[in-house]
């Protein structure tokens, strides 16, 4: 099985849509994915990962499931812990932290230890966190793998089917299906790991046999080479500086 995690293209946030860049984009996404053989898509209930996705269902002939907890992550930081933005305003958005304001915290690159991290204390992050997964877990059953630990276990079968998921949401949303499907730091992986808009985050489900068991192997981050093969710039949004060079 092969699991692919998908941002929406460009944003226009004031309508929850897509810039006529983002269009670009998702028209140029839609081309590549219809090569990927892929089996089943979800899609987050916001428009502009609806319209990211519409290019790629029309050519393909499909239909996306909608949802709930692929939207992008709803629960900010406590207000104790908004941060001064470069503009001067102040933002609470938990990937986009100061790193002197997390990166020193003991035990925040465990892939437990960084639920004692002061900012998740009120336990409103955890909580979202924790939904996510849930989703995840159930919507990887559906399909065969049943979450044991750090590892997936088979069903009988299923190793044989050849899935290929599409998942299209969002950055923080994607990273928080990263962590755990990668048994990482969730504060490491939304720090470290940028998505850029329609990028393409690849997940194999390695199979261990004779024991039918699996786990998770990151082939692909954040690839945009659709975006290079139609000479279409690779978008900042989401990051500080506002330009990648």
């Amino acid at each position: 099985m092969r699991i692919l995690i998908i941002r929406h293209g460009d944003p226009y946030y004031p309508t929850d849509s897509l810039t006529e860049k983002g269009q670009r984009e998702a028209e140029l996404l839609g081309e590549r994915l219809v090569k990927e053989h892929i089996t089943h898509a979800f899609v987050s209930p916001l428009g502009r990962a609806k319209l990211t996705a519409a290019p790629f269902l029309r050519k393909a002939g499909m239909e996306a499931t909608e949802l709930e907890w692929l939207r992008e992550f709803p629960v900010g930081l406590p207000e104790d812990f908004a941060y001064t933005t470069a503009g001067g305003g102040k933002n609470r958005c938990p990937w986009n932290m100061p790193p002197e304001t997390w990166a020193d915290i003991p035990g925040i690159y465990d892939a437990e230890g960084w639920r004692n991290a002061p900012m998740y204390a009120d336990g409103t992050i955890l909580k979202r966190y924790d939904a996510v997964c849930r989703g995840w877990d159930e919507l990887l059953a559906e399909h065969g793998y049943t979450r044991d630990g750090s590892v997936y276990r088979i069903a009988d079968g299923w190793e044989e089917k050849k899935e290929t998921i599409a998942l299209f949401c969002h950055l923080g949303l994607g990273n928080v299906l990263l962590s755990h499907i990668l048994h990482l730091s969730l504060p490491a992986v939304w720090h470290t790991l940028f998505l850029p808009t329609t990028s393409v985050t690849m997940v194999y489900m390695e199979k261990h046999l004779p024991k039918p068991i699996a786990h998770a192997r990151l082939v692909q981050v954040g690839d945009t080479s659709h975006l290079y093969a139609g000479d279409e710039p690779v978008s900042a949004s989401g990051l500080h500086t506002g330009e990648i060079r």
